[in-house]
């Protein structure tokens, strides 16, 4: 028989699973208290929450919240990173703190309901801020609109010069 608060454990994961736009799962043997603190503060400022739970009732969250593959990161000292608001905020966080601290190994995640691996968190990491993509779409949106309305002033160019060649030429013929 499952202890209620075990229940509680599980319910409480399989909600922030479900809820978490990103999660990144990871290894956190090797750091010391004053370096997990570090990392939940700056986790803390974008919004990130970090929790150490057993693996057990990772798993069986997991399984509740319909998050097959999931398991198999779920081996070893485990801590999770669930990003609510931002789905880049918790990888990029936790990557830029892997680089710096050695100990923290990153070991998958989950990205919109789907499990992802190391390699995929490493990408979501590297991806540019939001604001840079947000430009990168306006300037894509922009060069056909810019080159449209070249394309017009070249016309209408061409038809003021033409205008302008016929007047030339009716005062010429009128002299």
């Amino acid at each position: 028989m499952a202890r209620p608060e075990k229940v509680a454990v599980v319910e409480e994961l399989k909600d922030k699973l479900s809820r978490a736009q990103s999660v990144v799962l990871t290894d956190y043997r090797g750091l010391n208290v004053l370096e997990i603190t570090e990392l939940r503060q700056k986790l803390r400022e974008a919004g990130v929450e970090y929790k150490v739970a057993k693996n057990t009732l990772s798993t069986r969250a997991a399984k509740e919240a319909n998050l097959p593959g999931l398991e198999q990161y779920l081996t070893g000292p485990t801590a999770i990173a669930f990003g609510y608001e931002e789905p880049v905020s918790a990888a990029k966080i936790i990557s830029e703190f892997a680089r710096l601290h050695k100990e923290l190994e990153i070991k998958g995640g989950v990205l919109e309901g789907n499990v992802i691996g190391v390699e995929a968190v490493q990408a979501l990491a590297d991806l540019p801020p939001r604001e840079e993509l947000l430009a990168m779409v306006a300037r894509a949106m922009q060069g056909p609109i810019a080159g449209f309305a070249n394309v017009l002033q070249g016309v209408l160019r061409s038809l003021a010069y033409a205008l302008n060649a016929v007047r030339e030429q009716k005062e010429g013929a009128g002299a």
